[in-house]
């Protein structure tokens, strides 16, 4: 053999890169479709959420959660459950208070946005507690019925 000269692939060779490059095509080709056809929605991106958005465009509802349980975690994920729906949660934490039901405490006087909030925390129950000075609309406590949504894929 030369050392100039080349030999050409054997013919299974180019049937195995024949067969790659097609295979490469169609991902890209049904990747393309996937996205076109919402599939990132399944995994509750912020612009399609598990939940969905429930708070009317143009409408800053305010909130702070506070976890009411001895699980960890728990106002952590609600705020994320509550932004995917559209609220604004301006504070999560903890509380001593406990709670074996959620409850959002209406502080502004908007029993309607209340009614979203237990809606968005699937049946928490709504009171209303007046408060001008916590500057919150809604203060949500996450009982211990509250199970979190799936956990949305979150880069």
């Amino acid at each position: 053999m030369e050392l100039g000269a080349v030999a050409a692939p054997p013919a299974r060779a180019r049937r195995v890169r024949r067969l790659r490059r097609a295979l490469a095509a169609l991902l890209l080709l049904a990747g393309g479709a996937a996205v076109i056809a919402g599939w990132p929605r399944l995994f509750g991106t912020a612009d399609g959420g598990a939940a969905g958005r429930i708070v009317p465009q143009g409408t800053r509802i305010t909130v702070e959660v506070l976890n009411a349980t001895d699980a960890r975690g728990l106002a952590r994920q609600a705020t994320l459950a509550l932004r995917d729906a559209g609220f604004d949660v301006v504070y999560f934490g903890n509380t001593n208070e406990r709670a074996d039901t959620t409850i959002v405490r209406d502080r502004s006087g908007h029993a309607d946005w209340a009614a979203l909030a237990a809606k968005a925390m699937r049946g928490a129950r709504v009171e209303q507690r007046p408060d001008s000075s916590h500057f919150l609309d809604l203060t949500i406590l996450v009982g211990r019925n509250w199970t979190p949504p799936r956990e949305p894929l979150r880069p």
